[in-house]
Parts: C-alpha cells; sequence; structure tokens
C-alpha cells in the first residue's frame, strides 16, 4: 500500500503506542483521585502537558486537552463569542477555514452574530487590506488558519497577529495542519488561541488541545467537573493525552529532518506529473505551501473516479479534506480561490509523510498518467474547449 493522505491522518508513531499501553491497563488511574495510582496518571498527564507548550513554546498551563481539534476549534470561537457579547457579536474569519470553524461561524450567526468571510487570492491567501478594514468595534475575534488542509497554503499569521493585536483583538488560529511539521512559536507569532490535534502528527485520534494565552479570558465550552483547571470537564483520555505528548516529543527532535526528506519527494511527485498528465493547474501557492501538500485539478477527469482508481492500485489519496468525503459539494476552498467550475470536481489531493519512499512516489508516477488517460477517453468534456 502507498499512503499519500497525511493531511486526513497519521499513523501512530510506534513510540507514541508504546508509551500510551501502559495506561490502558496497569496505569488505569483516574487523575481526580488523590491515591498514587491516580497521582500516577496526573503526572503523566502534565508531562505531556510540558511537552506540547515546548513545542508552542509557551507556558504549559496556557495548554488545555480537548477531544480533537474541532473542540478546539468550537471552543476558541463559541467560548470568545459567549464570553464576550457584552463588547460586540462581530467575528472575522477567512472564506477557506476547516469545517470546524465555518460551521461553528454558522450556528453562530444564527445566533444572532456577524461574521465576516475574507476573500482569498488565487493562491488562498487572505487579503491583508481587506482584513485591515473589516475590524470594527464590536469584532471580538479573528480566526485564520495557520496553513489550509487541501491545498497546503500558510497564511501570514504573524503578520495578521500584529494587526488583529494593534486594534485590541483577539486572535484565534486554527494550527492543525502545521503543529509537528514546521517550527511554531506563539509567542513570536503573538497568538492568542491555537488549535491542534494529536493524529496529525503522528500521535493518537481522540485528542487535541487548545493553546489559550495567559490573561485570555474563555469561558467553559464543557460543564461537570473541575478538569483542565476547571475550563474544560470530563476525565482525562490520559493515554490519549500521555500519546499526543509523547508525539510532542519526538516532532521537536525530528520534524526539520522529516521536511527535508519529504519536501524533495512532494517535489519530484509533482514535476513528474506536469510532465506526464498534460492540462492540468496545480492549487495553493507555489513556495508559501505545506512541504508535504500537493493539490492538483485534472481536467475532464472526475476526482472521485481517480481515488477509485489509485485505490485499485494500492494507493491511498483524496480529492481534499477527509470531513467532507463523500461530499457532492465542491470544494469550498477550490470556490475561493477560483478555480474554474468545469475543474471544481477534478481535483486530487497528494499528502505525504515520513514514511513515504521515492519508490512509493515512483509508483503513483507509473500509475495516475494512465488512470488520467482511462478517464479522459470516457469523458464527453475531453478535447473540448
Amino acid at each position: 500500500m502507498v499512503y499519500m493522505d497525511y493531511n486526513a491522518t497519521t499513523p501512530c508513531d510506534k513510540r507514541v503506542v508504546d508509551e500510551m499501553v501502559p495506561y490502558f491497563s496497569e496505569q488505569f488511574g483516574n487523575p481526580s483521585s488523590i491515591y498514587r495510582l491516580a497521582r500516577d496518571a496526573k503526572k503523566a498527564v502534565e508531562k505531556a502537558r510540558e511537552n506540547l507548550a515546548k513545542l508552542l513554546d509557551c507556558k504549559p498551563e496556557e495548554v488545555f486537552f480537548t477531544s480533537c481539534g474541532t473542540e478546539a476549534d468550537n471552543w476558541a470561537i463559541i467560548g470568545t463569542a459567549f464570553g464576550m457579547r457584552e463588547k460586540g457579536r462581530h467575528i472575522i474569519t477567512s472564506s477557506i477555514e476547516h469545517h470546524a470553524v465555518l460551521h461553528t461561524c454558522k450556528f453562530l450567526e444564527k445566533m444572532g452574530y456577524e461574521i465576516t468571510y475574507l476573500p482569498v487570492d488565487r493562491y488562498g491567501i487572505v487579503d491583508i487590506e481587506i482584513l485591515k478594514k473589516s475590524i470594527r468595534k464590536d469584532t471580538i475575534l479573528v480566526s485564520i488558519m495557520a496553513a489550509n488542509n487541501e491545498i497546503g497554503t500558510i497564511q501570514p499569521i504573524k503578520e495578521i497577529a500584529q494587526i488583529v493585536k494593534e486594534k485590541g483583538v483577539l486572535f484565534h488560529t486554527d494550527a492543525v495542519q502545521v503543529v509537528g511539521k514546521l517550527p511554531f512559536s506563539v509567542k513570536q507569532l503573538g497568538l492568542d488561541m491555537l488549535s491542534l490535534s494529536g493524529h496529525k502528527f503522528y500521535g493518537p485520534k481522540g485528542v487535541g488541545a487548545l493553546y489559550v494565552k495567559k490573561g485570555v479570558k474563555l469561558i467553559p465550552f464543557i460543564y461537570g467537573g473541575g478538569q483542565e483547571r476547571k475550563k474544560r470537564a470530563g476525565t482525562e483520555n490520559v493515554a490519549g493525552i500521555v500519546g499526543i505528548g509523547k508525539a510532542a516529543e519526538i516532532a521537536i527532535s525530528e520534524m526539520t529532518e522529516e521536511g527535508e526528506k519529504i519536501r524533495p519527494l512532494r517535489d519530484k511527485l509533482e514535476e513528474g506529473i506536469k510532465q506526464k498528465i498534460p492540462e492540468i493547474i496545480i492549487n495553493g501557492h507555489p513556495e508559501k505551501r505545506l512541504y508535504n501538500t500537493l493539490n492538483l485539478c485534472i481536467r475532464a477527469v472526475e476526482g472521485e473516479a481517480i481515488l477509485l482508481h489509485l485505490d485499485f492500485e494500492g494507493i491511498c489519496a483524496s480529492s481534499g479534506s477527509a470531513c467532507t468525503s463523500g461530499s457532492l459539494e465542491p470544494s469550498h476552498v477550490l470556490v475561493a480561490i477560483g478555480v474554474p467550475d468545469i475543474l471544481l470536481h477534478s481535483s486530487l489531493r497528494l499528502s505525504l509523510g515520513k514514511h513515504n519512499t521515492e519508490d512509493d512516489v515512483d509508483k503513483v508516477l507509473e500509475v495516475l498518467p494512465g488512470i488520467a488517460e482511462k478517464l479522459r477517453k470516457m469523458s464527453p468534456f475531453w478535447g473540448k474547449k
């Protein structure tokens, strides 16, 4: 099997699994209890928190564990909206955010909040000037993702954060696709809140985190017990938290080397496809893009059909976000960057990870051109302008 869908999820690193295993059995204590077994579990949770804090360059007490990146996004946005509704009810985001952000904003619109969806250019980068003009006296939050999950475009987060800070508005970024791939200092970038997810950087599914800068008043999103310093109720997923902590530890020491290995593979794949398949377009910024991500449209070929044929050849890929797999609607990201209507259902995303090899790239370059040619012969649109 050739796996090239690392933006959807990553396999758990064996070292992560080994670290987690004891907390499913002999180290099963509830961190909220007071006896030794529970204290050991509590120590494991706090060690993981320290590892994430090192990865993000923040204080451990600024890291709150969640069930996933989606929950972290929801908490940051809804927690701010409800907590600051006396100041204002205006929120700014971008048109290419993950649905964890967009659907949350749509919910808030039904609750009487006003949302501004910033346009992006053809590469997927937010228009800074429009952002400046969009901030009002009643704006309480700006939420812009660090890098897009479909096309890989990296936003100028530091510049955005500075603009937002000057206006006295809170800034949140969905950094799910960046954390663990690239060095990311919340201090240097000037962030108020940041969402991340463990399974995007070789940790387990079912655990994420929200960074909340000290002094930012964020009301709880889940109520119950006093876990996570009374901010996020619910018995901690100790094994999952231990896993994300270990994944963070590994990322700190290995992500630079990983990027140096993966980027040339991605570039070889991109150049090979350009040479072997005519009439394609590459989506996303040429340089300001995640080193592992390649999103393209193949004219007159249905994206879902490509995926089925690739799967038959033992190659795992996607046509966009895993969260919208099976949807008949075109990608909102491709619509936002101005991809022509005729190409909106022709996208293919290949996202690489640390287990990919030259042989994997060669296999895709061997198989994909034939699939495209076969499907084009069946298409009523091929050969027409």
